[in-house]
């Protein structure tokens, strides 16, 4: 059996920039073994595979791997594969509702004269502020000492809206620059609370910089160790949420722009929403442009 999988690199309008993906469509049969092999077979950050939906009034199951797990959602993975999708799709669907171990995650479709220009998910869970850390503790899992650590908004947390991350920030671009994984100082401090990767930015962005009002880096495990990943859109709508939790106004809608991924020369551009009502968090959402870079079609041996 020829299955068919599209690449993407999702939050830029460029290729090569961005966060790669890689979308398997004909994903139906495949064992949850066989899916973690492709996906350390492509070697990206994540690979998700499109099955038929187990309700039909959605749209898709969705199954997200890393090189080394399954997770139960991401952000770059859904708004690359809802790209991916609704370009291909013959009817114009304004929204795309995908079925995730995480929850349901529906995915706004955004066309210009009818070509798909960006997507937008909504996270699939409220936000949840999870354990503290001191600036010491968190800073050495990155090779940065406490006064690096930018404490008077909020100490190191770990957040999560579906996925868990320790999230903190730097007083200055350099010294998130500077940031290293240090793998000893990492594997005391995580996992703790669900969360293994660590996303740190800074408010310290240059004009060059603009319209990004964050720069962000994240490190994460991969199949061969500590690894950066160019562009986290989970994280960075969790760290979104906590913003706007902690932000004096009681109702409406906080925007962000977030860069992430300039240090590795994979620069990423993600737009973030969130809702609030009440003095609570009611909605957060990512979103981004998309460019299609491979397809083709893959048959695992024994298959027929």
């Amino acid at each position: 059996m020829q299955r068919r999988y599209i690449t993407v690199d999702v939050f830029t309008d460029r290729a090569f920039g961005g966060n790669q993906l890689a979308v398997v469509l004909d994903a139906g049969g495949l064992s949850t073994k066989q899916m973690q092999a492709i996906a350390t077979e492509f070697n990206y950050s994540e690979t998700t595979f499109v099955l038929p939906p187990r309700d039909k009034a959605h749209d898709a199951q969705v199954r997200i791997f890393t090189p080394v797990q399954e997770i139960g959602f991401a952000g770059h993975p859904n708004v690359g594969t809802a790209f991916v999708l609704a370009s291909m799709a013959k009817e114009g669907k304004p929204r795309l509702l995908f079925e995730e171990k995480a929850g349901l995650v529906p995915v706004e479709i955004v066309r210009e004269q009818g070509r798909v220009i960006r997507t937008e998910l909504t996270a699939p869970q409220p936000l949840e502020r999870l354990s503290r850390l001191s600036a010491a503790e968190a800073a050495s899992c990155i090779s940065l000492g406490a006064g690096d650590i930018r404490t008077d908004n909020h100490e190191p947390q770990i957040v999560t809206v579906g996925n868990a991350f320790l999230v903190m920030e730097l007083h200055s671009r350099e010294a998130l620059k500077r940031a290293r994984p240090d793998a000893a100082a990492y594997g005391k401090v995580l996992p703790r609370d669900g969360a293994r990767s660590v996303w740190f930015y800074t408010r310290d962005v240059p004009a060059a910089e603009a319209p990004c009002e964050r720069q962000a880096r994240m490190f994460m495990r991969g199949a061969s160790g500590l690894v950066e990943d160019p562009a986290t859109g989970s994280a960075t709508v969790a760290a979104a949420a906590l913003f706007a939790d902690l932000d004096p106004a009681r109702d409406g809608e906080l925007k962000l722009t977030v860069g992430q991924g300039f240090d590795m020369g994979r620069p990423s551009i993600l737009s973030t929403r969130v809702h609030k009502q009440g003095g609570k968090v009611v909605s957060a959402h990512v979103g981004g442009s998309c460019v299609q870079m491979m397809e083709g079609t893959f048959r695992l041996a024994g298959e027929e």
